[in-house]
């Protein structure tokens, strides 16, 4: 370490920071024009996508209060004016807050059966984009939805699972795509359920049951309505009657004050393919001829009415029966003529009499599961005009006994995680091992006055850690705290504060805690010597330069106390600029080099680079020179200087007059000629606390050693008498 006049110095810092400072104004200025991404048109993209199109609908809602889709038609299948597909843009059905806090949106298209077509990304406020990936990689990562649907399980990188499509990250951008990959699915999944695309059901799975072909009891028709076997849809007419109140047919067929709880209609219906229900009901040889017609997958059912029609006077052959259908998980099955059968007669004993008895055939391709509960519905119909008619329907639910069914058990749909769950569980492995290495910095804080009594060790293990805080707090995870952290805390807190969208990276929320902790106990010094990437990176550098005997330029304490405060002023400036767009403050906060360094590898416009390099050069003759002056981060950080409880950084009345031991020797000037550590600037590196427990270079101590030998010459060795 060597030391120049002041006047020749002063020159020096002036021809040294004045390049660099009109380089960081040049790159910061770059970066804005880079992050210009001005909105897109969504139909110059709709007409790219639908070829084939005619005409585009308004950006209307399908059905009261549902989402906004554009439907897009043209010619398909020979056939003009068809529905081609539909599109809609995220923010109006999933609007997911990203990493910059505002949310991506995209243009998403799929087809009639809910395929996706395309994605489209329209705007968005991702720095990291922006300014560090080309925008090929953007459109590279939603170019893999085509041909996937909207019921495929979508999930961005993490290992092959079963059921999952895995789409290919984009590195640097990890949590802006998979806030993109949510947005995509869960805006689909809207728009295709208001649609009809897709069920809404979220219902656990019964699997397919099988009816018990040899399980049977004589019974009569009092067990079989009394167990549930055979079970009824009954109807007065007061209760037709009032699910017509309020429309035009209101009056129509309406009920006399003394017919209102006459029997509208009484239906009696099961599934008679069950052995112990058909052979009661339809005797022996007619349940056997029954049963040796049914094919496989098809089931049976019989109705049994009285009153109100359920097949219809107006049925025709070849039609389909209007007034019956089963209902079961969200499907409807009608039945056809050739479905029906008429049943002359049953056998049972104690049936009343009815005036219609059929069996319908559930056909195959239904996929009928008899281990399912399902619904008989009755449709009502009143006629208000010619050709105009209102209808209503009734229904009643039928569940088949565990008795006659193998029920297999249900399968419970596997709960879908949140975003921020889906982040966690995929970087448990990181978490756990920065929990560890927080551990092990908290343990040497306690035990440090044991440590720095043993410098080899302690200056290893530093080392050491220091090394794995680069490699993979910074280059492996991209762990590395910005102010622009500092700004979107600010700017939620104003306004609608939710802890998900700080959520979405483990790593820098764990490290955010980590330091707001240490802040408060110990001040800024702890991140910012010992978790900061960029900082431990600077530290190493130096580590080596000083090993291989390059010089070292130090600046006089009047200069360099003066150019701390660059530092705080362009704190200052960036959180003015936040407060008017946070998106402006985020592209002049490039004055941080970390997101070149860490997050993109040094794989970025070549202003970007060279100002890193130019930081990480000067570092080598002058350690952490960012850290010191030009660090915003650094500058925040050590606001919180005052309310920190704890000072265990140990001195002594000859700290700074008359000894400046410590003083010579702290690397980054943070000790005052007074001897005061300044704990704004300090970053805990512990040298100071290596020389104060050392006999050999402290000088009070050393001192005090000179002073015991010598007592220990003059000392007279009394010899007791007896």
């Amino acid at each position: 370490m060597f030391f120049l006049p002041v006047k020749s110095l002063l020159k020096k810092v002036l021809s040294l920071l004045g390049p660099i400072f009109l380089l960081s104004i040049f790159v910061t200025f770059s970066a804005q024009a880079l992050f210009v991404s001005p909105p897109k048109e969504p139909m110059p993209l709709i007409k790219e996508i639908f070829v084939k199109q005619t005409r585009i609908s308004e950006k209307v809602a399908v059905e009261e209060g549902g989402p906004l889709v554009w439907t897009i038609y043209g010619e398909k299948e020979g056939k003009e004016d068809q529905v081609l597909g539909y599109a809609f843009e995220t923010n109006d059905l999933a609007k997911i807050p990203a990493y910059s806090g505002e949310p991506v949106n995209m243009l998403v298209a799929i087809d009639t059966e809910g395929v996706y077509l395309a994605a489209k990304v329209l705007e968005h406020h991702e720095p990291i984009i922006l300014a560090g990936i080309p925008e090929s990689k953007l459109h590279a990562f939603v170019d893999q939805y085509p041909n996937l649907s909207v019921n495929d399980r979508l999930k961005v990188g993490g290992n092959q699972t079963e059921n999952t499509v895995h789409l290919d990250g984009l590195s640097g951008a990890t949590v802006t795509v998979m806030v993109m990959n949510v947005a995509i699915v869960k805006a689909a999944k809207i728009a295709a359920r208001s649609l009809g695309i897709i069920s809404t059901s979220q219902e656990p799975i019964q699997p397919m049951g099988t009816i018990y072909s040899d399980v049977f009891e004589k019974a009569d028709w009092t067990t079989l309505t009394g167990n549930g076997a055979i079970r009824k849809l009954y109807l007065n007419r007061t209760t037709v009657d009032e699910a017509f109140v309020g429309t035009e047919a209101e009056h129509v067929d309406e009920a006399k004050a003394d017919q209102k709880q006459d029997m509208f209609a009484e239906i009696y219906f099961a599934q008679v393919d069950i052995p112990t229900v058909g052979r009661n009901l339809l005797g022996e040889h007619e349940y056997e001829y029954l049963i040796a017609n049914l094919q496989p997958g098809e089931h049976a059912m019989v109705f049994m009415g009285t009153g109100y029609s359920f097949k219809g006077s107006g049925y025709v052959r070849g039609a389909i029966f209007d007034r019956i259908q089963i209902l079961q998980n969200s499907n409807a099955f009608a039945f056809r003529d050739l479905d029906h059968s008429r049943l002359p007669d049953i056998y049972i004993d104690g049936a009343p009499q009815f005036t219609e008895r059929s069996i319908f055939i559930v056909r195959a391709h239904h996929e009928f599961n008899p281990a399912s509960d399902w619904q008989l519905e009755l449709l009502v119909r009143r006629q208000t005009g010619p050709l105009e008619s209102i209808f209503t329907s009734f229904k009643a639910d039928y569940h088949t006994l565990d008795k006659y069914v193998d029920r297999p058990p249900l399968i419970l749909p596997e709960p879908e995680l949140t975003l921020a769950q889906q982040v966690w569980k995929e970087k448990n492995t990181e978490v756990i091992i920065l929990i560890v290495l927080l551990v092990l910095v908290v343990m040497s804080l306690f035990f440090q006055d044991i440590l720095v009594r043993h410098p080899t060790f302690m200056h290893n293990f530093r080392h050491m850690f220091l090394i794995v805080t680069v490699v993979f707090i910074g280059w492996s995870w991209g762990g590395q705290l910005s102010v622009v952290n500092v700004f979107t805390f600010l700017q939620a807190f104003m306004t609608d504060f939710s802890w998900d969208l700080f959520l979405l990276d483990p790593v820098i929320f764990i490290l955010w805690g980590a330091a707001a902790v240490t802040m408060i106990l110990w001040g800024r010094a702890v991140y910012c010597g010992w978790l900061c990437p960029f900082g431990a990176l600077q530290e190493l550098m130096n580590i080596f330069a000083r090993y291989i005997k390059i010089p070292q330029f130090e600046l006089p304490w009047a200069v360099h106390e003066r150019l701390w405060a660059i530092k705080y002023l362009i704190l200052l400036g960036l959180f003015g600029l936040s407060m008017e767009s946070l998106s402006l403050a985020e592209q002049f906060a490039e004055v941080e080099p970390f997101k070149t360094t860490f997050l993109l590898k040094f794989d970025r416009e070549w202003p970007f680079v060279l100002y890193a390099s130019i930081l990480l050069i000067i570092n080598i003759v002058n350690r952490k020179f960012f850290c010191r002056y030009l660090c915003p981060l650094g500058a925040a950080l050590s606001t919180s200087n005052s309310i920190r409880l704890f000072s265990w950084l140990r001195r002594r009345p000859e700290c700074g007059q008359p000894c400046k031991t410590c003083a010579k020797e702290c690397e980054i000037q943070a000790i005052d000629p007074d001897g005061v550590i300044n704990m704004r600037e300090c970053h805990y590196c512990l040298d100071c606390q290596v020389t104060y427990f050392n006999e050999e270079k402290c000088p009070p101590l050393k001192k005090l050693a000179r002073k015991k030998a010598k007592y220990k010459e003059t000392e007279i060795n009394v010899k007791e008498v007896a």
